[in-house]
């Protein structure tokens, strides 16, 4: 190795470090100010002991009785805070991924659930700087730099969503360098498992790609959908009304006014971990769920249709694939309920944005912005900021102006996002269609990159 790439790799590795440390101390001393720590695992641990305990996760009285007789419920808890734990909503192939966690007493199990996100999460930001060496690595660390140092709220609430996007990431990495290509399979895999609404569309493109990226993608829902059947057969045994509860549950989350709605009511609207989803940008003009739903669905709809038509045209999707990804990355947080942590996705967006510069030109400039932007407006700190500002100026919601100026502070991740998978769509149909059509600017399996990665 070349002593500037060794260089490279030194320096990228110590700021990758620095900036996960950060997010790390940050992170979990904000979870420790709650009883217990990392809230959203332990919606996931409890709920995945009360079914090991034969009782029904999806029964709210059931779980409850399980988290009171483990010690969960501190005299000082808020209503909130009771029903995050005990209201479950997850997936039931979440059980088969979280049992051996629940097996394990709270202490050690949300200790080795966090330390897997953070090294997931870690290794993801690696590969994405591996997949960037041949065009401008810098720029990749950079990015990386910023988005690992604002994953506070991730960190500190242990959400499944830091495994599930990890897994994703590091099983597209093995897919482009064609190494580990059966443990990428199982990642991706386990990925679509616990949250198909943050992968299910990167699943997509390698359906849509053709050849072997199709046959990983078939691969990997096959396995998947082995877990759903085991998960399904032991939680349908133990409970076997779970399907109406577990309804029930998500509707009662949803509703106007829930911790999962996206409207101005929502009671996280107004937090760092806000509802992300172009739902909730639409509502602040409209908060009727007959209005925002369509049309936010309608918009992103129309652009999930454009990019797989393109793809489908596409005579070499390989050749463009890490613009369809970037586009995909930033589309996947539109269409349905999201918080920022989902969109830690955006490491996808790295590759193409770095592709972009080294070429030089607007468009590189308007990549390097517009997936900065993207990275910092869903990061935790910007957000956080954002939101002091908006308590501040008590924006009027009646007027139009004042709606704008309301999407502007407690709704730019959804603004940003959109602009992002606008833009990143148009470069993809540019590349397949236009002028770039014949150019191939990405790395090519036959002449391998020099490696980050340790």
């Amino acid at each position: 190795m070349v002593p500037n790439m060794k260089n490279l790799r030194r320096s990228s590795l110590f700021w990758l470090l620095v900036c996960t440390g950060i997010s790390v101390l940050w992170g979990f001393a904000a979870g420790n100010s709650v009883h217990g720590g990392t809230l959203d695992f332990q919606g996931v641990y409890y709920g995945t002991r009360c079914l090991l305990e034969h009782c029904d996760p999806y029964n709210e009285a059931a779980l409850e009785q399980v988290y009171r007789a483990d010690g969960g419920e501190s005299p000082s808890e808020t209503l909130q805070h009771r029903r995050t734990v005990t209201l479950y909503v997850n997936l039931p192939t979440t059980f088969l991924f979280i049992a051996p966690f629940a097996l394990l007493p709270w202490s050690p199990a949300h200790l080795l659930w966090a330390a897997l996100i953070i090294a997931l999460i870690f290794i993801a930001a690696l590969c994405m700087c591996d997949l960037s060496t041949r065009h401008a690595p810098g720029t990749a660390v950079l990015l990386c730099c910023i988005l690992l140092v604002n994953c506070e709220v991730l960190f500190g609430t242990a959400n499944t969503a830091g495994v599930v996007i990890g897994l994703c990431v590091f099983a597209v990495w093995c897919f482009i360098n064609n190494r580990y290509v059966v443990l990428g399979i199982l990642c991706l895999a386990v990925s679509l498992a616990i949250k198909p609404h943050d992968v299910g569309f990167v699943w997509l493109y390698l359906l849509l790609a053709g050849g072997v990226q199709r046959k990983r993608a078939l691969q990997a829902l096959a396995v998947t959908a082995v877990t759903a059947v085991i998960a399904l057969l032991w939680l349908s045994h133990v409970a076997p009304h779970w399907l109406p509860e577990m309804r029930s549950n998500l509707a009662e989350i949803t509703a106007q006014g829930g911790l999962n709605e996206p409207g101005p009511s929502s009671k996280t609207g107004r937090t760092a971990s806000m509802v992300i989803d172009l739902q909730a940008a639409v509502s602040v003009f409209e908060d009727d769920p007959r209005v925002y739903n369509p049309v936010s669905y309608a918009a992103s709809g129309a652009l999930l249709v454009i990019l797989c038509g393109a793809i489908l045209r596409s005579p070499d999707p390989a050749r463009n694939e890490w613009f369809a990804l970037a586009a995909i990355s930033a589309l996947s947080m539109l269409v349905t309920y999201h918080r920022p942590y989902d969109a830690k996705l955006l490491l996808l967006s790295i590759p193409a944005c770095a592709v972009l510069w080294a070429e030089g030109g607007l468009t590189g400039w308007l990549a390097v912005f517009l997936t900065s932007a993207g990275i910092l407006l869903t990061g935790d700190i910007p957000l956080a900021i954002l939101l002091e500002i908006a308590k501040t100026l008590d924006a009027n919601p009646d007027t139009f102006s004042g709606k704008l100026l309301t999407v502007a502070l407690t709704r730019p991740a959804s603004v940003i996002l959109l602009v992002l998978a606008v833009f990143y769509l148009c470069v993809y149909l540019r590349r397949v269609f236009g002028s770039d059509a014949a150019d191939d600017h990405l790395p090519a399996e036959k002449t391998p990159a020099p490696s980050l990665a340790p």
